[in-house]
C-alpha cells in the first residue's frame, strides 16, 4: 500500500519540530562539512542522537529547521512502505515550498531497496545522513550500489568516558590521584553491570528496560530479518554464549549442548543464528590468532556489544562481565584487528598490529593467579614480540618487572578504560 503525500507532510513537520526542540548531550564525534554518511550499530546505541546532533550543528551555522527532512522508518505509519514511496517524500517536501532539503533517514534498512534511492540522492548532490541497525546495510552488494558515495561508521553505546560525562562527571587534571577516583570507581560498578545504553540512564528499572530492548532486537532484527523459524533454539544459543563468555567454543559444541536439552538444532543453524546476531550488533565474535583460518571460523570467543545485554543472562558473576567490558573497549578501539591467543598459552586479547596483549582478571590477590596471568603474557612475548603487556584488574595497580628491564603493567579498569579516551571515544567514522 502506497504511503500518501499527506502522511509524509505530517512526518516531515514532526521531524522538523523534533530537531528544533530535542535536548542533547554533547557526545564527541566529527562529521565532514558536506559529507554523506551511513551510520550503523545496535538499537538504542545513539545513532538517532548523531543525526540530531548534526542537525543542531548545521542550524548553528545558519540552516533552518524547515530545511531538514528527518524520518524514522520504525514509525508505524510507514508499515507497508516500499522503495517506490521514497520519491513521495521529496514531493511532500516540495509541496510545502522547499527545494533541496538536508535528508536524515533513521532505521532505513526497514525499506528494501533503500540503497538505490540513497545512490540517486548522492548523484544529485543531496546532503544525506542514514542510520540502520543491521550490518548487512554495508554488505558487498550495497557497497557496490552506493559506489563510495557515503562514509560509513559504527555507533556504540556509551564508552566509560562518555558514561561519566553523561552523569555530569568531568574529570580534572590529576583526577586519579584525588578523591575524584572514588566517584569514578563507584560509577564503574554501575557501568559494569548495566552498560552504556544512553536511554537506560533515564530508567530506574534498568533490567526491565534491557529485557524490552533485547526482545525488540531479537524479534525484529534477528528473527524477522534473519527469517529464523526455531526461536527456542535461537534463545538457547544466546544463553549458552552468555554462559561461555571468555571461553572459545565450537559451533558444533553449542549445537550438541542445545540438543541435549531436547531442542533440535544443527551446527549450520547455530552459525546462522550467530551471524544474524552479529548483523544486529548484539555479538562480538573474536577469532584465535594462533590457529589456521578454517578453525578461526568455527571456534571463537563471543562477547556481547554491551554489558547491560549480557547482564540479562547472568547474576552475581563478576568475571564474565569484567572480561566482556574489556572486550568491548578494545573492540571500539581496534575493531577487527582484535584477537585472542590460545596455543601453548592463553591470552585474553591480542592486537598483533600494535604488539599489544591484555589479560582481564578481576583480582590478582591469589599469587597463583597472578603468576598464571603474567606467565601467559611472557610466553606470548617470546613467540610474537610484544611492545605492551597489561593485566586489567578491578582495583589493583602495579607492575611486574621482567628480566630485560621491561614490565607487565597492572592497571585498575577505571584507569585503563580512561587512559586513551581522547583517542578512542569519538564515534569511529
Amino acid at each position: 500500500m502506497a504511503i500518501t503525500i499527506d502522511t509524509f507532510r505530517t512526518l516531515i513537520s514532526e521531524g522538523q519540530e523534533l530537531l528544533r526542540d530535542i535536548d542533547l548531550y554533547d557526545r564527541q564525534f566529527e562529521f565532514e562539512g558536506s559529507g554523506r554518511y551511513v551510520l550503523t550499530g545496535v538499537r538504542q546505541a545513539g545513532k538517532s542522537y548523531m543525526l540530531f546532533k548534526r542537525a543542531r550543528q548545521l542550524m548553528s551555522e545558519g540552516r533552518l529547521p524547515e530545511e531538514f527532512i528527518y524520518i524514522d522508518f520504525d514509525d508505524e505509519r510507514l508499515i507497508g512502505m516500499d522503495a517506490g514511496d521514497f520519491d513521495t517524500i521529496l514531493q511532500a517536501y516540495r509541496s510545502t515550498g522547499g527545494q533541496k532539503p538536508i535528508l536524515m533517514f533513521d532505521e532505513i534498512q526497514n525499506i528494501e531497496g533503500w540503497e538505490h534511492f540513497a545512490r540517486r540522492l548522492a548523484n544529485r548532490k543531496f546532503q544525506v545522513y542514514i542510520t540502520g541497525s543491521n550490518a548487512k546495510m554495508l554488505s558487498r552488494d550495497i557497497h557496490t550500489t552506493l559506489g563510495g558515495r557515503y562514509t560509513e561508521g559504527t555507533v556504540y553505546p556509551y564508552s566509560f568516558s562518555e558514561y561519566l560525562e553523561s552523569q555530569g562527571i568531568v574529570l580534572s587534571q590529576g583526577w586519579e590521584y584525588s578523591s575524584e577516583r572514588f566517584k569514578v570507581m563507584e560509577m564503574l560498578s554501575q557501568y559494569l553491570l548495566w552498560g552504556g545504553f544512553p536511554e537506560l540512564m533515564l530508567f530506574k528499572n534498568k533490567r526491565r528496560w534491557l529485557n524490552d530492548l533485547y526482545e525488540k532486537i531479537l524479534l525484529n532484527d534477528i528473527v524477522v530479518r534473519g527469517r529464523i523459524r526455531n526461536e527456542t533454539a535461537l534463545r538457547m544459543v544466546f544463553k549458552r554464549l552468555a554462559e561461555s563468555i571468555g571461553k572459545p567454543i565450537a559451533y558444533n559444541r553449542i549445537a550438541n549442548l542445545i540438543k541435549s536439552t531436547g531442542i533440535n538444532t544443527t551446527p549450520a543453524s547455530v552459525i546462522q543464528y550467530v551471524e544474524a546476531a552479529k548483523d544486529a550488533y548484539i555479538l562480538l565474535p573474536i577469532e584465535n590468532y594462533a590457529t589456521k583460518s578454517t578453525e578461526r571460523e568455527t571456534v571463537k570467543k563471543h562477547y556481547f556489544i554491551d554489558n547491560g545485554l549480557l547482564s540479562i543472562f547472568l547474576s552475581n558473576t563478576a568475571a564474565p562481565l569484567f572480561e566482556n567490558l574489556c572486550a568491548v573497549h578494545l573492540s571500539r578501539t581496534y575493531g577487527d584487528k582484535l584477537y585472542f591467543y590460545h596455543k601453548n598459552t592463553e591470552v585474553d586479547f591480542y592486537i598483533p598490529e600494535a604488539g599489544y596483549a591484555v589479560q582481564a582478571c578481576v583480582t590478582l590477590s591469589d599469587p597463583d593467579t597472578k603468576e598464571r596471568e603474567a606467565n601467559a603474557l611472557v610466553r606470548l612475548d617470546k613467540t610474537e614480540g610484544l611492545s605492551r603487556m597489561v593485566i586489567v584488574t578491578r582495583d589493583e595497580e602495579g607492575s611486574i618487572p621482567l628480566p630485560d628491564g621491561r614490565a607487565i603493567e597492572i592497571l585498575p579498569a577505571w584507569k585503563w578504560l580512561l587512559q586513551s579516551r581522547d583517542h578512542s571515544e569519538s564515534v569511529p567514522i
